[in-house]
């Protein structure tokens, strides 16, 4: 079972925070030795995530998420949202036409992993496109992409009236099949962890429903969200509310080290990197 990275260990643990609470790193430290994680390697993703401004440290020497994390957190927290999050599609498709846009660097990667993590896919080299069917609308998601990193040259609009041929291809850029799968294997994952946690020793525990229950957040914040006429989101929504079951379960695995430390939390610790662990969400 592969764990988590300092870097990533820290900021999915202080994503947990309720409102207004901290950590300290005693017990992030805790949680690290859990995965064989040195406190050195956890004190330097501790340095460089202050630096970055993706965490921030209290008067105490407690740490919380930093302003610069928040709207990737936004996206990793949407998933509990998803059943209602999109609305009948009327054949429109959102666009982002950035063409002229570097494809290298730490801006380019930002600029990517913005497209990704709201669905679009890639029609045409400088066209990316996804359905235009989230309540929130255009102008909504053009700062939602802005803030997740999206090119400051890069234009958002909506294309309508496709000719049928280009149509047909930008829903093929949807792997329905593959998405199905996905869902259900995840969906067999959970339930059979659901299944044996109580029996596992307590530190076991942990690190199983960090890592499984982590698994599913990836697939579930990733979610295109699309319509039905792509994807039929039911094996999603079997997910989704697995997943807010197992949460609870994986709370009770994680309560007695955060009691320790005074730490209120909302949901469960969870490993919210991209599976293939090259490209995560907590980027």
């Amino acid at each position: 079972m592969t764990g988590p990275t300092p870097r990533s260990l820290v900021l999915d643990l202080l994503s947990t925070l309720s409102t207004g609470s901290t950590m300290p790193v005693a017990a992030l430290l805790e949680a690290a030795a859990l995965f064989d994680l040195a406190p050195g390697a956890i004190r330097v993703a501790l340095a460089r995530l202050l630096a970055a401004g993706r965490i921030e440290r209290d008067e105490r020497g407690r740490y919380r998420l930093g302003a610069a994390a928040a709207p990737v957190q936004s996206v990793v927290r949407g998933w509990r949202g998803l059943e209602g999050r999109s609305m009948p599609w009327d054949g429109t498709w959102w666009a982002v036409h950035d063409t002229g846009v570097g494809r290298r660097g730490p801006q380019a990667r930002r600029h990517e992993r913005a497209l990704r993590l709201l669905g679009f896919r890639r029609l045409r080299p400088g066209l990316a496109v996804r359905p235009a069917n989230l309540r929130e609308g255009c102008a909504a998601l053009r700062e939602e992409l802005q803030a997740l990193g999206l090119s400051p040259r890069a234009l958002v609009c909506a294309l309508r009236e496709l000719d049928s041929e280009t149509d047909a291809k930008a829903r093929a850029l949807y792997d329905a099949p593959a998405l199905r799968a996905a869902y259900r294997r995840t969906f067999a994952e959970l339930e059979a962890s659901s299944a044996r946690l109580a029996s596992l020793d307590p530190a076991d525990a942990m690190r199983e429903s960090f890592v499984v229950g982590g698994r599913a957040i990836q697939h579930l914040a990733q979610d295109p969200v699309l319509p039905p006429e792509i994807f039929d989101p039911r094996e999603r929504d079997a997910l989704a509310r697995a997943m807010r079951d197992y949460d609870r379960r994986g709370r009770s695995c994680w309560a007695a080290l955060l009691a320790r430390y005074d730490v209120p939390h909302r949901r469960a610790p969870a490993d919210t990197r991209v599976a293939d662990g090259s490209d995560r969400l907590v980027a």
